[in-house]
């Protein structure tokens, strides 16, 4: 059987197996920008993959995603000459560049440059797992078809990242998040209905590119099994529109079984009722009632028994059909007390129930803050750096922060060394523009 991935050798000798996660000794060449990509490495670096975050001389475009920007200059300092706040251009470091590329070590490559794409086919000779999001055939004109990577690494994993898909009549588009929200249909089911004068509305992170991330992270993980089965890697096509129309779940069935066009129904569930928002004396609340028996808990949580006893409200099915009368009787109801004695009665019934909170409160919250979801690393030109915490728990192999978001080309000269070039060939590739 062929050796396990991880171990067919690093940069510049056996895979350091020293850092904690699962993924200990799985080496990723990160070519991707924005979002999708870096996201997908970003969790496969969560959970212990090395990854080399590779970006073109102008870096990420995420840099420049801003305000706000952590770490930038106090113009009453002096600075060294290598460090980036020397450089009357930089602004800091942009929010959103910081929270999806930690645990990665970052190198600025020129790949339109000989020297450059020499560089990136040493790392890929030595690495498990490419991700890239160049457009389709981006990476024949760079000169490394599939063919070509087949022969400097047979066991690489390369998932290819676009908007579209690499073939069909939009092939050639660009993804943006925000217009396949649009174009695979989430943006219909997402807003206030029609009739109290709503409007097709995106939802308010990036999801399209966070689920194509996501998905992403799941098809390497298979990759890479099938790579320690078979010894042979393979291309993995992932694109935005596709992840999003997988994404539409019940509502894609509710077209493609009952045949009706889903609209929009603001915080309101299309198959289930109620399941949605209310507005108390002093604020919002969420309410979920999943099934009979919390429905009767609800009502006698309400202190409402002719609602139990109404034949119009006794099933879902029948509450679906008079979701509007419901509503409005419910509406009076939650009315007339405050929030947090409504989640109380609610919660004492065990009913489903929360608070609508806003994000500050999210990042104070007890439970938020139990289960390690603000993470604290110490950055460079930042200081203390809060971000999200990692999500998944390994009770024996946990993932981890090791490394805050790099820096532009922080790691160049690091990552040149192990792959063999001396301290003259790096001066000469940073003399041509190369690194």
């Amino acid at each position: 059987m062929p050796p396990p991935a991880g171990d067919h050798g690093t940069l510049d000798g056996p895979h350091d197996r020293s850092e904690s996660g699962p993924l200990a000794g799985v080496r990723v060449c990160d070519l991707s920008t924005v979002l999708a990509g870096p996201y997908c490495t970003m969790l496969l670096a969560d959970l212990g993959a090395e990854v080399i975050k590779i970006e073109p001389p102008g870096g990420d475009p995420t840099r420049h995603y801003g305000p706000p920007y952590a770490g930038a200059p106090d113009p009453h300092a002096s600075y060294a000459e290598d460090d980036p706040r020397a450089d009357p251009d930089y602004a800091g470091e942009s929010g959103y560049y910081l929270s999806i590329n930690r645990n990665k070590r970052g190198i600025r490559l020129d790949l339109k440059q000989a020297d450059g794409r020499e560089v990136l086919r040493r790392i890929l000779e030595r690495s498990d797992v490419l991700v890239e999001n160049q457009r389709s055939g981006g990476l024949d004109g760079l000169g490394f078809p599939d063919e070509d990577l087949d022969r400097i690494n047979p066991r690489l994993v390369r998932l290819s990242i676009t908007g579209y898909g690499p073939t069909g009549p939009d092939a050639g588009k660009p993804g943006f998040d925000f217009i396949i929200q649009a174009a695979a249909g989430l943006m219909s089911i997402t807003g206030q209905a029609d009739e109290v004068g709503g409007e097709p509305t995106k939802v308010g992170v990036a999801v399209a590119d966070l689920t194509t991330g996501m998905l992403g992270a799941v098809a390497v993980l298979a990759g890479l099994r099938e790579a320690e089965r078979t010894g042979r890697g393979q291309r993995i096509d992932l694109s935005i529109l596709e992840s999003s129309v997988a994404w539409l779940i019940n509502q894609a069935a509710n077209h493609l079984v009952g045949g009706a066009v889903p609209g929009r129904l603001g915080n309101r569930h299309p198959n289930i009722t109620p399941y949605e928002t209310f507005p108390t004396a002093d604020g919002q609340i969420a309410v979920a009632v999943g099934s009979e028996r919390q429905w009767l808990r609800f009502c006698e949580a309400l202190g409402a028994p002719d609602l139990a006893a109404d034949r119009r409200f006794v099933t879902n099915a029948a509450r679906v059909r008079h979701r509007e009368i419901l509503r409005e009787d419910l509406v009076a109801r939650f009315a007339t007390r405050p929030a947090a004695a409504w989640l109380e009665s609610l919660a004492a019934a065990e009913v489903p129930c929360g608070p609508v909170r806003n994000l500050a409160e999210v990042f104070a919250d007890p439970q938020v803050l139990a289960r390690g979801m603000v993470a604290t690393v110490e950055h460079p030109t930042v200081g203390e750096l809060r971000l999200t915490g990692i999500p998944f728990k390994f009770a024996a192999t946990p993932g981890s922060i090791r490394r805050p978001p790099p820096l532009l080309g922080e790691h160049t000269a690091e990552v040149l060394a192990e792959l063999g070039y001396s301290e003259p060939g790096v001066a000469r590739l940073r003399a041509s523009g190369s690194v």
